[in-house]
């Protein structure tokens, strides 16, 4: 099936120039080569799209009219490659990700590794490893009304999980078919938890496969010693801060009402607002949207309400916006 099998992958790029090239010849370098290799362009205004016409002119380029976060993008690109093209698998991949030669390959040989007789695979991941912290970023999976770390079983090839980010995740075009795309409401962060949670709700399975590396980076993160631990903090700009708790609330107030799930996020909340008092730029802003962010998901409001540099306004990217 690995080799009949078609893939395609689908990179969200927003002003990454700089960073594509390293990433496209690393997608053109794979042991298992790619059906065709995609970039959706998230309105860039830097030399993006020039220099993947000048340097990449066999990359097809979706070029979107305006920025519709992660969540617009990687919906545009699955509606091209699941959707129209009908490639059995979709890559995602962040525009800083670089996979390694056989990161594509391991993937598909977790296919090996399955019996699909009752719950079919929806998502194949890698271990996202950050190299310039060695920080790993494992599935989560929903234990005691929260979701936590799983780091698996290291003689397994394969960890079932509930959630993984979406960067590197190959996902599977009758998933997409049978739920849906992505939450383009959602603009910005909780994207990849929303869909994964979504699929396992319609019995789709979602699996890390341990020997798939792909080397990403969470963030620009600080270095802080505390007592003797060194702890990690990754600065968030305030309008991040507001679809970080508004995209999770909402998720969780309107799928996973019970008290106790509505009890660990408002700890996390508390937690992370800890920890902008203490390491946060922007303690004031950041902590006024983040409460923002809250009250909105609580009440329902979604849709792309902040880009950077811009306030509210109506978007045409909701347009597309399709959930089973």
């Amino acid at each position: 099936m690995t080799k009949t099998c078609s893939v395609a992958s689908v990179t969200v790029a927003t002003n990454a120039g700089h960073l594509l090239p390293r990433q496209l010849d690393a997608l053109k370098q794979q042991s298992r080569k790619l059906d065709e290799i995609i970039v959706v362009d998230n309105a860039s205004t830097d030399d993006t799209v020039d220099m993947l016409a000048s340097q990449y002119p066999d990359v097809r380029v979706l070029s979107l009219p305006e920025n519709g976060g992660v969540g617009g993008g990687y919906a545009a690109g699955l509606t091209y490659a699941a959707i129209t093209k009908k490639y059995s698998w979709a890559w995602l991949l962040d525009d800083d990700s670089v996979p390694p030669p056989d990161g594509l390959q391991k993937l598909l040989e977790g296919l090996q590794h399955l019996d699909e007789s009752t719950d079919p695979i929806a998502i194949l991941a890698p271990l996202c490893v950050d190299s310039k912290t060695s920080t790993s970023y494992p599935g989560l999976s929903w234990l005691g009304g929260r979701l936590v770390p799983t780091p698996g079983d290291p003689s397994q090839p394969l960890t079932f999980v509930d959630s993984v980010i979406s960067s590197g995740s190959l996902v599977r075009r009758e998933a997409v078919e049978a739920v849906g795309l992505p939450r383009v409401d959602f603009f910005m962060d909780f994207v990849d938890y929303e869909y994964c949670l979504r699929l396992r709700r319609h019995g789709f399975r979602v699996a890390v496969v341990r020997d798939s590396i792909l080397d990403h980076e969470i963030g620009a993160q600080r270095t802080f010693n505390i007592l003797g631990r060194k702890k990690f903090w990754a600065d968030h700009a305030p309008w991040r801060e507001y679809y970080m708790a508004r995209n999770e609330t909402f998720t969780i107030w309107q799928h996973y009402p019970q008290l106790i799930t509505k009890a660990f996020a408002g700890y996390k909340f508390a937690h992370h607002a800890l920890g902008i008092v203490l390491f946060g730029k922007q303690k004031l802003a950041c902590l006024g949207m983040m409460c923002r962010g809250f009250l909105d998901g609580r009440a329902g409001r979604l849709g792309i309400r902040f880009l950077p540099g811009k306030l509210e306004q109506p978007h045409p990217l909701a347009a597309i916006h399709a959930i089973k």
